[in-house]
């Protein structure tokens, strides 16, 4: 396993960070583990060398902290692991119970050290960005749990690039903290955070960190997973001819080597500029497995060209668009030139 500093942090994590959204309580979502089904996978993925682990509050509903930190207590001792936690969605029905505002962020970080089992995480990270909180507000309380000793780093997840510039500017002026972590998705299908997001990061000194390699299962092949067919998500962010598309040459390129079409999504994530480390949330060791092969795969010229030619630009893929994304693919015309199709 390689180990590489988080941003221009003295951080080191590994290049593969477990994630833990499938761990938890299937009462929450069909597709997610107990704690026995979990356990083997999180050791794995220990002995394989990970030392970093994605979590968040929302997860299961907060059982999935609970889960992990037993899990971790039993395999690990923790000032070996880098444990990241996120905060934002709603944890219950009044009206305080999500957000970033001061007073959920401090309600948040303490509920989520008292289901880890822990008296800090490593990283706290804002789960996407607030837009009724203002800034100052919810980076001046993250700031706090920082010199609380409640977290030893910040770090932010899925926005626009201007928003997370606010961000990075309202630390820089009032000498907070700043994000040392941008969690983003990325893939074959979806590339849209390297035209700004990424490259902002690179310039900040910000580490990448990505989710979603394999476009929720739609580069496995795996798109009947239990998931897949109740998680409507997956068909709003890659139900496009595109991405289909896409998957197919994934698949073209492994039937050519020979290995598995998650091995070479992954591959080609892991390879990208600017990321340090790929999320993996697998269901078994041998998922797990694929990953571990992708940090040694590279891919020529050609296997990038088959990869990467059918990509088009789209709508990107966060908080802020879900429901009403643009498919990319043409829109019927309407009005006066509804005759223009004819």
């Amino acid at each position: 396993m390689e180990y590489l500093r988080l941003g221009q942090s003295g951080l080191k994590v590994s290049r593969l960070c477990l994630g833990t959204m499938n761990m938890g309580s299937p009462a929450w979502k069909p597709w997610i583990f107990d704690e026995r089904q979990s356990e083997p996978i999180v050791r794995h993925a220990l002995e394989a060398g990970v030392n970093f682990i994605d979590l968040a509050d929302f997860y299961s509903a907060g059982t999935g902290e609970a889960v992990l930190g037993r899990i971790l207590k039993r395999l690990v001792r923790r000032d070996e692991v880098v444990i990241t936690t996120k905060v934002g969605y709603d944890m219950a029905s009044h009206p305080n119970a999500g957000g970033h505002s001061r007073k959920h962020i401090m309600d948040g970080i303490d509920a989520s050290l008292q289901r880890l089992g822990m008296d800090y995480v490593d990283i706290y990270m804002l789960h996407f960005f607030d837009v009724n909180t203002p800034v100052e507000e919810t980076m001046c309380a993250l700031n706090d749990v920082v010199q609380a000793g409640k977290a030893r780093y910040l770090g932010v997840s899925t926005m626009y690039t201007w928003q997370f510039a606010k961000i990075m500017q309202a630390c820089e002026q009032h000498h907070w903290h700043k994000p040392i972590n941008m969690q983003l998705q990325l893939n074959v299908a979806y590339r849209e955070e390297e035209r700004e997001m990424i490259p902002y990061c690179q310039d900040q000194g910000v580490g990448v960190s990505v989710f979603s390699p394999l476009a929720r299962g739609l580069l496995s092949g795996d798109v009947q997973s239990t998931r897949n067919q109740t998680d409507f998500f997956t068909a709003q962010m890659y139900g496009d001819a595109c991405s289909q598309r896409i998957a197919a040459s994934v698949a073209r390129v492994a039937a050519r080597r020979g290995v598995s079409a998650a091995q070479i999504a992954q591959a080609w994530v892991l390879n990208r500029p600017g990321v340090v480390s790929m999320l993996v949330g697998a269901d078994s060791a041998a998922q797990f497995d694929s990953a571990l092969a992708a940090l040694e795969t590279r891919l020529d010229e050609d296997e990038l060209h088959e990869l990467e030619r059918n990509y088009t630009p789209c709508d990107l893929i966060n908080d802020y668009s879900v429901g009403h994304r643009i498919a990319r693919e043409p829109r019927p015309a309407q009005g006066v030139f509804r005759q223009a199709d004819t």
